[in-house]
C-alpha cells in the first residue's frame, strides 16, 4: 500500500480507531526489535516501514486534535 492512500485510509478513522492502530503499531515494533536482537527478523526494512507507519498516525492524530479546537 502507497503511503499517500495509507494517510487517507488514517484521515477517514475516528480517534478511536487511530488510537487502536498506533497501539498495534508498537507492538508490532517491539516485536520487530525483539526478533532482530535474537537474529529470527529476516526482512529488516519492516522495522523502518513500521516507525514511518506510527509517525503517520501520531500525526493525524494531531491534525483530528488541532482541527478540532
Amino acid at each position: 500500500m502507497k503511503s499517500s492512500e495509507y494517510i487517507r485510509e488514517l484521515q477517514n478513522k475516528d480517534a478511536g480507531q487511530l488510537d487502536t492502530e498506533l497501539l498495534n503499531a508498537k507492538k508490532e515494533l517491539f516485536n520487530l526489535r525483539f526478533q532482530n536482537a535474537t537474529n529470527q527478523l529476516d526482512n529488516t526494512s519492516r522495522i523502518r516501514e513500521v516507525r514511518r507507519n506510527i509517525a503517520r498516525i501520531q500525526t493525524v492524530i494531531t491534525a483530528k486534535a488541532g482541527s478540532a479546537e
